[in-house]
């Protein structure tokens, strides 16, 4: 068999795959979108708060919560010694003019 026939072949079969793969998608976004609606209604219903991303540091387990300066509480030029602080971007408004 030609080189060329196997890239065909394995071609052929790659786009059958993605195209299996994008129908089982589409097919499962209806279930997808009933399980949403019934996590709006228990977060509206238990009044349940921001969910939390990381879990080292105080400061980046809730966003929402967090001052400014707790990131440099021990020291005012001290480096972020935790991860999920270099994933964090600041708020928009710490660059915005006053």
């Amino acid at each position: 068999m030609r080189k060329s026939t196997l890239l065909i072949l394995a071609i052929g079969l790659l786009s059958i795959l993605f195209l299996l793969s994008v129908m089982d998608a589409s097919l499962g976004r209806q279930d997808a979108s009933s399980r949403i609606r019934l996590m709006q209604t228990q977060v509206r219903e238990y009044e349940l708060t921001d969910l939390s991303l990381f879990t080292e540091a105080r400061y980046t387990r809730h966003l929402s919560q967090a001052d400014g300066f707790t990131p440099f509480q021990d020291h005012p030029m001290a480096f972020e010694h935790f991860p999920s602080g270099s994933l964090v971007t600041p708020p928009a408004l710490l660059g915005a003019p006053r």
